[in-house]
């Protein structure tokens, strides 16, 4: 368990289908909706994505702080939920969000710009 909150409210049989890590958490890919741009990759247990699908903001669980956090509640870079998809092994989730200003916490629009590896 990843926290000490009461059972998560998720759709049990979207529960039953998730394949989670040993900490009970799945991967969580944002891309922009309306590009296809990939922003952001965070976590998220059962009950971030429940707050996810009933809320339309990202809820992402922090493996550093050990706590829920909503994308944009301190920074104003509030990631707004158009779609929700699992992949088809049920282990990661997809989240096709309408991006305000920076999805990375550096300041970045993307988490995936600074680094590249290949690019042809």
């Amino acid at each position: 368990m990843t926290s000490s909150v009461p059972p998560s409210s998720l759709d049990p049989a979207v529960a039953a289908r998730l394949k989670r890590s040993a900490d009970g958490l799945v991967p969580a890919i944002a891309q922009q909706y309306d590009t296809g741009e990939v922003l952001m990759l965070g976590w998220m247990d059962d009950e971030a994505l429940h707050r996810t699908l009933t809320t339309g903001r990202c809820t992402y669980w922090s493996r550093s702080r050990g706590e829920y956090w909503v994308k944009g509640d301190t920074s104003g870079h509030v990631q707004h939920v158009k779609s929700v998809a699992l992949d088809c092994d049920a282990d990661t989730v997809l989240v096709k969000v309408d991006q305000v200003g920076a999805a990375c916490h550096t300041g970045a629009r993307t988490c995936f710009d600074a680094d590249v590896l290949l690019d042809k």
